[in-house]
């Protein structure tokens, strides 16, 4: 997939998506082969579990927020203007516990199968389905339900 020139208005997803993904709303905002990055909407006391991108570099960019992140067994914290690099191969994940709604831009390099699997998981409950998809999808959960 080649990367496509030109702005994607604020507010608006690649090819017009939005994608609930666990009470959280994913826009994604520009795909490429190279590249995949989205629009980040986390209500307070949601999470992104545990998980490990053996494949590709993840990195988040805080808009408005703060998060709180375990990253290779560390706890990390991080805030409004702070970038978090997530190298491929360390485990991690995501936790808003800060009372108030966060806003970030998510990017991963390259993009692999993230943009696909986001895709299928678009409004759904199931989390067991969910945690075999991301194992099939480069992007396996080591601790789906623990916070």
């Amino acid at each position: 997939m080649q990367a496509s020139a030109g702005v994607t208005a604020a507010g608006q997803g690649f090819e017009g998506q939005v994608w609930n993904i666990l009470d959280q709303i994913y826009v994604p905002k520009h795909v490429s082969d190279r590249s995949f990055s989205w629009h980040a909407t986390l209500p307070a006391e949601s999470f992104v579990p545990l998980h490990v991108h053996p494949t590709q570099d993840e990195f988040l960019y805080l808009i408005e927020g703060n998060l709180e992140f375990v990253l290779d067994k560390k706890d990390i914290k991080a805030g409004q203007g702070d970038l978090v690099s997530l190298p491929l191969g360390i485990p991690h994940s995501i936790h808003n516990r800060s009372g108030k709604t966060v806003k970030c831009l998510f990017w991963v390099s390259p993009t692999r199968m993230l943009y696909d699997y986001f895709r299928k998981i678009n409004n759904m409950r199931d989390l067991d389905l969910m945690t075999r998809l991301a194992g099939e999808h480069e992007v396996p959960f080591i601790d789906a339900k623990g916070q």
